[in-house]
């Protein structure tokens, strides 16, 4: 294991961590304040734009899975009990739309390796201890030039991006409650929009929802809740680079389809 994690850290997560480094120097030489802030920021925008066409290719996968199933639901209903004509039915429904069940696996392969890397980069540098993050940052550093000369500031608008909120809240307030509910809200608006609800089944006598549904509509709010209190658990630094990816996912995904999920809410209104 000590031998992957050394593969993971030479291929990801130093690499990362140089080019947040540069960023950082770079917003530092242009006296840009919250420069660390600013750069977690900016290097996660990096990083989506990176993975910009296999999360495209996992969002058009995701639609297309979406739309067919209703026809899927049908089919379970006019076959069951027939699983080998179930099989084969779904298999023509696959191949006259033009959909490869696994289509949308090895985008989400290919992106986590690198998410992974990009928590664990911010993990090291906004640790509370400012003078081991330094001597740990710069024995990673590729090239002297870029190597730190003192602690960086780890605030942020006046927050310590190396602290979280549940250490805050007797020092800011509840106003710093706003960080884990944003960054669950922001969740929660991302996974509505990827889910649109399904009309109900042809030839469905018992009315049942089968287990994708379900799933479906309870990861919609646990997740983006179990997102929000991490966030309070974790640095704010983490919850800065989360809500950065988060806003990033939802403009792609509006740019690809619209609002999704969410124009059944707004019509509603």
């Amino acid at each position: 294991m000590s031998s992957i994690f050394s593969l993971f850290n030479t291929l990801l997560v130093n690499p990362i961590i140089n080019v947040l480094v540069i960023i950082y120097q770079a917003l530092n030489f242009l006296r840009i304040p919250y420069s660390l802030g600013f750069s977690i920021i900016l290097l996660t925008i990096v990083v989506r734009l990176i993975l910009y066409p296999f999360t495209n290719s996992q969002l058009k996968a995701s639609k297309k899975m979406q739309d067919l199933a209703p026809h899927l639901s049908n089919l379970k209903n006019k076959h069951k009990g027939d699983a080998k004509m179930l099989q084969q039915e779904t298999m023509r429904l696959y191949k006259e739309h033009g959909v490869n069940p696994a289509a949308g696996c090895l985008p989400v392969l290919i992106q986590l390796p690198i998410i992974w890397a990009l928590y664990s980069v911010l993990q090291k540098v906004v640790g509370n201890n400012v003078h081991q993050v330094v001597s740990d940052v710069n024995n990673i550093i590729y090239f002297n030039a870029f190597k730190l000369t003192k602690p960086w500031d780890q605030m942020f608008f006046g927050i310590p991006l190396g602290q979280n909120p549940s250490q805050l809240i007797g020092k800011v307030g509840f106003i710093i409650l706003l960080v884990p509910l944003i960054t669950g809200l922001l969740q929660f608006i991302q996974s509505k929009m990827m889910f649109t609800s399904q009309p109900k089944p042809q030839n469905n006598q018992n009315n049942k929802e089968d287990f994708s549904s379900a799933f479906q509509k309870q990861s919609l709010f646990i997740f983006p809740i179990m997102i929000g209190f991490f966030s309070y658990t974790f640095p704010i630094g983490l919850s800065l680079y989360w809500n950065t990816f988060t806003i990033f996912g939802i403009l792609q995904q509006y740019k690809l389809q619209g609002l999704g999920g969410l124009n059944e809410w707004i019509k509603k209104r």
